[in-house]
């Protein structure tokens, strides 16, 4: 097994915020659980931006005992990748990834892996179709959490793959893996917020909820164009009461995008499900929402959108020991099996071939934002409102039949979507993915970086009338001195951008080389310095040129 794993991450912080996105919530438990349950000896942390490892360490291990050592350091450092063998991202981009792997140690130094969490936006989708544009191969892998997501890109990469043939006259290219590996949960975790007696009172007593009344949950976010719009679940709700004759609240558990969006579900509510009392609650309070899987019986989503890959909320409903009421709708379908821990609610898609091209063109050419899209597209997807009611209704009027679906529920957590049974399957397909690269034939790569963010002193190198080297020859010019190159330090513009070249004193000791006739051309500057002060150096004597302190012309 791979004994280490670097994984990218570009804010260089691990925190939990107020209004997650789920991808955000997810990638921070799966770096968790990879660091906790994944068997590696090390967890290399790498970032665009300095990082502490001692937060990194915390924000991980969160005080928990661990073998695993905790180190940040720079995504930029690709030696670091190659010693870990694997680099995972938690977004399913690969393009930039491979050419700084070519730049660096090689192709085969080491495995790429995206995770997919989203393949809705048509901007999203042709970042992950770069990949096929980049050097990458099939020991790198875009991770998708269900078989819907799977299919799905396969069928993306085929079409994509086509076009390519077809326009150079040539076979599609190469792409990475796309192997299946679910999100998850701690299970453990949930099912001890979900088994408290007292809590589960004083909660259903908080909300108004009778003794013998069935309290059903929604958590999410509560955003009718990004994750689903609640009409069919208030209006299954209302139908249910009337077919069971058993009282029913609905608990909706999370956070509105803009507040004028808690008056519109509130408006829909009444309209829809008179007679079901609807609570509208803060997901951003972790204590309520233990007490809310204490308290309620049943969950339910009938999510329309497609935002939505896996659905994290169901699974951990089933970790709490809850049946679920669900839309069959893409990965639903593969984490609940329909009548044993969940029943599944058919979906209709709309029409291929009428308006829904329309509706991508207008949101690729920026008339229609993203979340105008997919809302429109979830307007126009139904849920069967009438068999998620008889659901509902099955469900509230038979209290055995919620125990044993509940109990499936976290035999079902438990076998395939606890976290350190996910941890071992990443760990399994970085192996995999390592003996594909180790029996691969050797790649020759005539291309060495990304043509289109190339060496930008040798993509414009025919702008200016020549372009340095190391024989350019240097001259100070007359009447200065390396107190002068000091002196500006008090012009704010000369100081501009100054993390690239040496320091002043640096460029100061250079000017002094050539003024002294120590140095006559680039090469000779260099010499004096330290062999990693070079590269620095090398662009201080570039600004001295700028400054006029140096000349080049013979």
């Amino acid at each position: 097994m791979a004994g280490r794993l670097a994984i990218f991450h570009p804010p260089g912080v691990l925190e939990s915020r107020e209004n997650p996105f789920g991808k955000d919530v997810a990638n921070l438990e799966l770096y968790r659980a990879l660091a906790r349950h994944g068997g590696f000896g090390q967890v290399d942390l790498l970032s665009l931006l300095p990082s502490d490892e001692t937060a990194l360490r915390e924000a991980l291990l969160e005080g928990r005992p661990a073998e695993t050592r905790i180190v940040g350091g720079s995504a930029l450092n690709t030696a670091i990748c190659a010693q870990a063998g694997a680099l995972l991202r938690g977004q399913p981009y690969l393009y930039e990834l491979s050419w700084l792997r070519r730049r660096g140690p090689g192709d085969a130094a080491y495995s790429l892996l995206g995770l997919a969490h989203t393949i809705g936006p048509p901007a999203v989708r042709q970042l992950i179709l770069n990949a096929s544009l980049g050097p990458t191969h099939p020991w790198d892998a875009i991770i998708c959490t269900s078989p819907a997501v799977r299919d799905a890109l396969a069928a993306l990469f085929q079409t994509w793959g086509g076009h390519l043939a077809e326009r150079t006259g040539g076979h599609a290219p190469r792409q990475p893996m796309l192997p299946i590996v679910p999100l998850g949960v701690d299970g453990a975790a949930l099912a001890a917020r979900a088994d408290r007696p007292r809590v589960r009172a004083s909660r259903r007593a908080a909300l108004d909820v009778a003794e013998d009344a069935v309290l059903v949950l929604w958590l999410g976010r509560l955003s009718y164009f990004e994750k689903a719009f609640p009409q069919p679940m208030f209006r299954a709700l209302q139908r249910a009461h009337g077919l069971g004759g058993k009282k029913l609240h609905f608990a909706m558990a999370g956070w509105f995008p803009s507040e004028p969006d808690r008056a519109r579900y509130e408006q829909a509510a009444a309209a829809c499900a008179p007679d079901v009392p609807v609570s509208f609650l803060d997901g951003n309070d972790r204590e309520l929402l233990g007490e809310l899987w204490a308290a309620a019986d049943i969950f339910l989503s009938l999510v329309d959108n497609i935002q939505e890959t896996f659905g994290i909320a169901p699974v951990e409903a089933m970790a709490a020991g809850l049946p679920v009421v669900a839309s069959d709708w893409d990965g639903y379908r593969s984490t609940m099996r329909d009548g044993v821990e969940a029943i599944l609610v058919p979906s209709l898609g709309g029409p291929a071939g009428g308006l829904g091209y329309a509706m991508a063109q207008r949101h690729q050419m920026l008339l229609d934002s993203y979340q105008a899209y997919v809302g429109a597209i979830a307007q126009h997807t139904a849920v069967h409102v009438g068999r998620a009611a008889e659901a509902l209704a099955a469900l509230a009027g038979d209290p055995d039949l919620r125990r044993r679906m509940g109990a499936a529920g976290r035999a079902r957590v438990a076998e395939a979507f606890d976290w350190p049974v996910v941890a071992r399957q990443y760990a399994a397909l970085i192996d995999e993915l390592a003996a594909i690269r180790a029996a691969a034939p050797p790649a020759a790569a005539a291309i060495r970086g990304d043509p289109a963010a190339g060496d930008p002193f040798a993509d414009f190198a025919g702008f200016a009338t020549q372009a340095a080297s190391l024989d350019l020859p240097l001259r100070a010019s007359p009447g200065l001195t390396g107190a002068d190159v000091l002196a500006t330090a008090e012009t704010e513009l000369d100081r501009a951008f100054p993390a690239w070249r040496g320091s002043l004193e640096e460029a100061a000791q250079a000017f002094e080389l050539v003024a002294l006739g120590r140095a006559t051309s680039v090469k000779e500057v260099l010499l004096a310095f330290p062999p990693q002060r070079r590269r620095a150096v090398e662009l201080s004597v570039m600004w001295l040129a700028k400054q006029g302190f140096l000349d080049w012309l013979a």
